[in-house]
């Protein structure tokens, strides 16, 4: 199973039973190395699963105490409709509200960005850049975007951006960019995140708003045709 399937899995399970109540609001969750453990992935893939979560504010992360389910209440009804919304964008839809929300990320990320979001970025792109599959590489990708977000340091706009990661898991995002990317495109689209995270790391808010713009516009040609 690959990661990004491994990471689904994991996500989904913690998702499912924090809507069913089987973990609470405030209900401490297992740590990273005990469900690296119950599902037999690496830690690296909890993590995922959980920066998914915890974009989505389902639960928080408390340095030094642990992971806990959200005290804001998300009933059943609610995750379903956000579930059937998110299946139902189109990928056109997705990329306009890409367009219009990330390329404004860079003014956020250039005031507030710390170290360690810096070093999630660069993780991201050197696991994309080593990524056997082209389904891997958007798992990365999908990665480092979320990760732009969440160093914006605000969590509605992490909710928000959240929305975003989870309509590119539920449409046929995925299989429209199988048939769109190739090896050229790829390596050009590897070459653009290198460019945004080079000018947010230089706290260039305007060279990393049109880099982000340029990435985008790219990827919206390559997938839409326009």
């Amino acid at each position: 199973m690959s990661e990004q399937k491994s990471s689904a899995v994991v996500h989904r399970y913690l998702s499912e039973a924090i809507t069913g109540g089987i973990y609470q609001p405030g209900t401490k969750l297992p740590t990273e190395r005990a469900l690296s453990t119950q599902f037999g992935v690496p830690r690296s893939t909890v993590r995922d699963a959980l920066s998914i979560l915890e974009a989505e504010q389902r639960i928080v992360r408390r340095i030094g105490s642990g992971t806990f389910v959200s005290s804001l209440h998300i009933s059943p009804a609610l995750a379903s409709n956000h579930l059937i919304a998110s299946a139902d964008l189109s990928p056109a839809e997705i990329m306009e509200a890409r367009l219009l929300i990330e390329p404004r990320l860079a003014i956020f990320v250039v005031r507030h960005a710390k170290a360690a979001d810096f070093d999630r970025f660069e993780e991201c792109n050197d696991r994309a850049e080593r990524a056997n599959s082209l389904e891997e590489f958007e798992h990365w990708d999908a990665a480092l975007h979320q990760a732009i977000a969440d160093a914006a340091q605000n969590r509605l706009i992490v909710s928000i951006y959240g929305m975003i990661t989870a309509a590119r898991d539920h449409t046929e995002w995925g299989e429209l960019k199988r048939r769109s990317v190739n090896a050229e495109r790829r390596a050009a689209y590897q070459v653009e995140h290198r460019a945004i995270v080079a000018a947010l790391r230089a706290r260039d808010a305007d060279a990393a708003e049109r880099a982000i713009a340029d990435h985008l516009e790219r990827v919206r040609r390559n997938l839409l045709g326009y």
